[in-house]
């Protein structure tokens, strides 16, 4: 089969440090860390206070007020960027077949707060079911899609992939295959977000998966940094608009890259924890070449899954440094998981993003909150610590590894 160019011509996001995807790149270049103390429930009972929420953001500017009460907040976030990248894509009805069109959404967990809220609602009643019929629509993790699809009249492919935090990787990666496979011309790809709650912290607290840097939480996510001590909860979303480069062209669209290609792959390990030597990792990040026809030489940065927990840091970079040898030196990798925390499910997307960000404007964001060195590294990997910089970007590549051993590497390259 020959497979068809994949293009991205329209980017949105949602995220702790910048509402749009304009905001989120200027902050991403700024280094700025998104964790405050958390606002959406009392949380001083909690061994972890703070997180990374979405800051400054009204639905009802966004959404009817009526729709907006039928949706989880993961479904808001979606709707959101969903209607930013398409906007941006330049996209009208006009120019695309909607059975040729469709959606392809990420999400690790989906609609808790829905879930929390009517649990609650059960057990502090009298014992009788008054369950809101709206409750399953907007729990389950795939309603963010069929929203999108039916504001956009995309009538294609249309499902949702839970893989945990590599949920929405394995999401693009799934848009990029129907595309360049011909069984679609545009596809809405990305994933959301929305668990800054009771359950979900008090359950990664008990994983003991989480920072609990409560005196100093705006540096509390250190990847790569000697006294990580887990990572940070955050919230969001972000979405792509990929076409054919066939029909990008058709239109006139503006490019901002190109998708190269992608891998897949699974620990087959534990259900937490990462392979001690990377091996799913390195697996991942070999098939993600192969399908790119790239060498490792070709690619310039590393977006890394970088959690800032003491296994998976240790595990990831044993990869990296197993599949790249030498070039690994000429890298330059960073955890924008610094700044945004871990948005589980949607940290693909929004990652993927910078990963776009990167290469249209050859700028490598930083990996914030480096105090002290950890001998667990090798100190001549370049972490790009502290601040951004200046590099060509012609390739990049992005890590996303889930609880399972879930592993999604997708690669980027500058559109020629």
């Amino acid at each position: 089969m020959q497979f068809k160019r994949v293009v991205v011509t329209g980017i949105g996001a949602l995220t702790p440090i910048g509402n749009t995807r304009e905001e989120y790149w200027a902050n991403l270049k700024k280094g700025v860390s998104g964790a405050d103390l958390i606002t959406r429930f009392d949380a001083e009972k909690f061994k972890t206070r703070f997180a990374c929420e979405v800051k400054n953001f009204d639905v009802q500017d966004h959404i009817d007020r009526r729709e907006a009460r039928r949706m989880d907040p993961y479904t808001h976030y979606a709707m959101v960027v969903a209607d930013e990248a398409f906007k941006d894509s330049g996209l009208t009805e006009a120019d695309y077949d909607s059975d040729r069109s469709g959606v392809i959404w990420g999400s690790g967990i989906g609609g808790l707060h829905t879930l929390l809220a009517e649990t609650r609602t059960f057990i502090e009643g009298d014992g009788t079911p008054r369950i809101s019929p709206f409750f399953i629509p907007m729990m389950i993790s795939d309603i963010a899609g069929g929203y999108i699809s039916m504001k956009y009249n995309f009538r294609g492919p249309n499902f949702t992939t839970v893989s945990a935090c590599a949920s929405s990787n394995n999401a693009i990666m799934d848009a990029f295959t129907y595309l360049r496979t011909g069984k679609a011309d545009v596809m809405i790809t990305g994933g959301s977000e929305a668990c800054v709650n009771e359950l979900a912290m008090g359950g990664f607290n008990s994983m003991k998966a989480l920072s609990e840097r409560n005196d100093d939480f705006k540096t509390a996510s250190r990847p790569f940094d000697k006294d990580r001590d887990g990572f940070v909860l955050g919230e969001g979303a972000a979405a792509l608009v990929l076409e054919t480069l066939e029909h990008a062209q058709a239109r006139g669209a503006h490019i901002y890259c190109e998708i190269a290609g992608g891998g897949l792959s699974a620990d087959a390990h534990h259900i937490t924890a990462p392979h001690p030597e990377g091996l799913g990792a390195s697996n991942v990040m070999r098939y993600a070449l192969a399908d790119a026809g790239l060498t490792p030489e070709d690619i310039d940065y590393v977006n890394v899954h970088g959690t800032s927990t003491p296994l998976g840091d240790v595990s990831e970079t044993k990869a990296i440094q197993t599949v790249f040898g030498e070039h690994a030196y000429n890298l330059n990798i960073s955890s924008t998981k610094s700044m945004t925390g871990h948005l589980l499910g949607a940290a693909g997307a929004i990652e993927a993003l910078a990963c776009i960000m990167a290469i249209t404007e050859d700028v490598v964001p930083p990996t914030i909150n480096h105090f002290t060195d950890d001998e667990a590294f090798d100190p001549k990997l370049n972490f790009t610590f502290n601040q951004a910089q200046q590099k060509t970007v012609n390739a990049a590549l992005s890590n996303t590894f889930g609880f399972g051993g879930h592993n999604v590497s997708l690669i980027l390259k500058k559109f020629r």
